[in-house]
């Protein structure tokens, strides 16, 4: 992979890590099960209010968890949900669905790290 500094703050994943402790990996499987959630909701979102309620949403928690490129491009989405006619949704839909792809990779490999506990 491409160097992932531009996707994704390694700081913040750290800062959770030491924060949450042994509820780390249940962040990182929690914060990949709403998103797959998420995607899907954008792309079935059956108007403007909905999607930026969505883009939002998925703002926040991508923020959160340090996946900066993911937080902006849903950030470019709710602006642009808030604007008639709704003009170049699917495009940038698409381009959030590339970057969760790259990020879900960078969370599953750093979830990997962890081993389940029975």
């Amino acid at each position: 992979m491409d160097n992932d500094m531009e996707h994704l703050d390694r700081g913040v994943l750290g800062a959770l890590q030491d924060i949450m402790e042994d509820e780390y990996p249940l962040l990182l499987d929690t914060f990949l099960e709403d998103s797959r959630k998420r995607l899907g909701q954008l792309h079935q979102a059956s108007n403007a209010a909905d999607l930026g309620a969505v883009a939002h949403s998925f703002k926040g928690s991508s923020s959160n968890m340090g996946a900066l490129r993911l937080a902006e491009l849903c950030r470019q989405l709710e602006l642009l949900a808030g604007q008639l006619p709704l003009v170049g949704v699917e495009e940038l839909i698409n381009q959030i669905d590339r970057e969760y792809e790259l990020v879900r990779r960078v969370y599953e490999t750093e979830r990997e790290r962890f081993p389940v506990r029975p």
